[in-house]
């Protein structure tokens, strides 16, 4: 059994690192490298952007029928953690196979929503705007709340540029992709008569708003500590969320509450900030397959060809067809094994994930 001393030493190992190829879609001047290599971004962004996202029908309906964010929530979280991460930080080469790889992922999660009675699709377009969406735009909240502040009018205008260049990674059409803050309000306004606090949701969101589901076994010493760090990120993520749709979702609305949590939640993420060898310990904690890429970022690693591209550009160097049209003999199989034979989806999309993503088991 390992001892505590032999813990710590695990999680505080520096990584070892290599330079990126390149830069990526976005780079270190880019107001995304700014954004999200904030600790907010990977900690109360990206939880609340897997708890908003369950109020798709369609969503959900996938979440609920694999049981994985319930049976392995660390893992489930690590791998999407990281391929966020590589979205944003890591090299053109890596991230668009590693976005080629999740169509054939996605390929499996298809099936009938038990509560609205239709056929769900994960690699549908609708659905992964919706994903790509409630992602950039949690993470923007959570900086604004809890960092730094709002973005200046340019530097907004900047980033949903780069959120719609990230959406040629997935299958929807980056043109659907709002450019403005009044049109991503306005989008998640269109959403919501789509939007269903059902049973489902409602236990998918509270287990994911436990953000302790998604570390480690700490040691005894630390469970105190991790049970009130991680009430503060369950109430810090709840007050970023409209008040409708946590009434929606049964979920707690308590203005004071909310704001209880804002002024420690930003003093303790502006002392993190101050600290890389910090920053990466506690990422360690959350996501350890994420290490690897944002520690370049935070470490202020050169590429080795300090060059930026397009997810576009990158597909078509590497031979990869766009998303929206990638793998669809393989999506044919599996809508035929699902719809036609009754059977369960097969596995090669996850298989051929783990070494890109992390393991599975």
């Amino acid at each position: 059994m390992s001892t505590f001393r032999d813990w710590i030493t695990a999680l505080t190992s520096a990584p070892e690192l290599t330079p990126a190829d390149d830069y990526g879609f976005f780079g270190p001047d880019s107001v995304t490298w700014r954004v999200w290599s904030y600790p907010t971004s990977l900690t109360i962004g990206f939880q609340r952007a897997v708890v908003v996202e369950e109020l798709d029908p369609a969503l959900v309906a996938a979440v609920d029928k694999t049981h994985e964010i319930y049976n392995r929530p660390r893992t489930r979280y690590d791998r999407t953690l990281r391929y966020f991460a590589m979205v944003a930080f890591d090299d053109s080469a890596s991230t668009a196979k590693a976005a080629d790889v999740l169509v054939k992922i996605h390929s499996k999660a298809i099936g009938t929503d038990p509560v609205t009675g239709a056929r769900y699709d994960a690699n549908d377009p609708d659905s992964q705007l919706w994903i790509h969406l409630t992602a950039w735009h949690s993470i923007l909240k959570a900086y604004e709340t809890y960092g730094p502040g709002p973005l200046s009018e340019a530097d907004e205008l900047r980033y949903w540029a780069d959120c719609a260049v990230a959406a040629e990674l997935q299958t929807c059409d980056p043109a659907d992709v709002p450019r403005t803050r009044a049109g991503v309000q306005a989008y998640f306004e269109r959403m919501r008569p789509q939007l269903i606090g059902s049973d489902i949701a409602r236990q998918a969101m509270n287990h994911l708003l436990r953000a302790e589901v998604m570390l480690p076994d700490m040691p005894l010493a630390l469970r105190p500590a991790t049970l009130v760090i991680t009430a503060f990120l369950r109430r810090g993520t709840l007050a970023t969320m409209p008040r409708w749709m946590r009434q929606m979702s049964g979920l707690p609305t308590s203005r004071v509450l909310d704001a209880a949590a804002r002024l420690p939640l930003r003093a303790g993420f502006a002392a993190v900030s101050l600290n890389t060898r910090l920053q990466l310990i506690l990422l360690q904690l959350l996501s350890p397959t994420t290490v690897p890429v944002a520690a370049r970022v935070l470490k202020r690693m050169p590429a080795r060809n300090p060059v930026t591209t397009t997810p576009r550009a990158a597909q078509a160097r590497l031979g990869y067809q766009l998303p929206r049209e990638a793998h669809r003999e393989l999506r044919a199989k599996q809508h035929q094994r699902v719809f036609g034979a009754g059977q369960a989806p097969s596995d090669e999309g996850i298989i051929e994930s783990q070494p890109i993503l992390g393991t599975v088991g």
